[in-house]
């Protein structure tokens, strides 16, 4: 079993978009994706449509340091509203599953959520709150049930953050290519580093990192930032490797949110192509597979070899 932390110590960064999207891919391909939503902004909880919702989510799942059956909600794949074809769609056995963020309430009075500390505050009085979702997940148990666990953090540093991370194979970090999305990249990865390398004295280690660019655009100023971005290798230490593939800021993942399915069913071409890319560099085992509604022609390199069928364990890929 993989497991992905995608961080940031910024939000608006398009984490929750990565997640939903690269665990999307993996279903459709016929892989059982397990979604976490460790941010305290719920906004992968409400990203899908749940065609069951689980009673519990992710403070019970912390709380016990265990994961059960009441705190798994499921993804509807298709949702019952969407009007495409769904002759292609979610045809090979993958599903994807949610553990829900539950830290904001409904606030009836004000018609407004509201943040509720609890968690983090339990978190904080934790000798071993490094490892809570760590000791949830990677037991056999849950192993023997996903392929693929994908974790979606808060857009600062904190308790929830640091859990994400020591519990990660690898880590994704998105990058907005804006000057000043650009320096909290910089600073951030260089905080994220420093603050989990302290951990090192206590026995764990940085997973590795990957930064993608993210919300790219074909203008001076984005490619500028983009050069100044891949830059930055020896200033990180070489800790973190900046992805060749980039993703665009185009319609179809706003439309793909607002539908509530994954990019690559709205626009199998370009979006799918970018998807694919970028499973491909995050995952070589998968290079040269398609999600069945495909539409692109993606060179490959040659020691991959083109199938439909998914591997049994994604574990070895770090």
């Amino acid at each position: 079993m993989l497991t992905l932390s995608v961080v940031a110590t910024k939000g608006g960064v398009g984490k929750t978009t990565l997640c939903a999207n690269i665990g999307g891919l993996l279903a459709d391909m016929g892989y059982r994706v397990l979604l976490i939503d460790a941010d305290i902004q719920p906004a992968l909880t409400r990203h899908f449509q749940l065609s069951h919702v689980a009673e519990h989510g992710l403070t019970t799942m912390l709380q016990r340091g265990a994961l059960a059956d009441d705190c798994i909600s499921h993804v509807s794949l298709p949702p019952e509203t969407f009007r495409g074809d769904i002759s292609v769609l979610n045809v090979r056995g993958g599903f994807l599953h949610l553990v829900r963020s539950d830290t904001q309430t409904w606030d009836e009075e004000r018609g407004v959520f509201k943040y509720d500390s609890a968690l983090q505050d339990w978190l904080a009085n934790r000798l071993d709150r490094l490892v809570r979702i760590r000791m949830a997940i990677k037991n056999d148990a849950v192993s023997a049930k996903y392929d693929v666990v994908i974790i979606d953090t808060q857009g600062a540093v904190g308790h929830l953050q640091d859990a994400a991370v020591n519990a990660a194979d690898m880590l994704l970090i998105p990058a907005k290519p804006d000057i000043v999305s650009a320096r909290e990249f910089i600073s951030g990865s260089l905080l994220l580093i420093d603050r989990h390398e302290s951990a090192g004295n206590m026995g764990y280690s940085v997973p590795p990192m990957k930064a993608v660019i993210n919300h790219y655009q074909n203008t001076v100023d984005s490619r500028t930032i983009t050069t100044l971005i891949r830059e930055q290798f020896i200033e990180l230490r070489g800790k973190v490797t900046v992805m060749d593939t980039m993703v665009p800021a185009i319609a179809a993942f706003p439309k793909a949110s607002t539908a509530q399915v994954p990019v690559h069913w709205i626009d199998p071409g370009k979006a799918g192509d970018i998807m694919h890319r970028l499973m491909w560099e995050l995952i070589p085992s998968l290079e040269g597979k398609f999600t069945p509604n495909h539409k692109g022609d993606l060179t490959v390199l040659s020691r991959a070899v083109a199938t439909h069928e998914p591997d049994t364990d994604l574990a070895t890929e770090v």
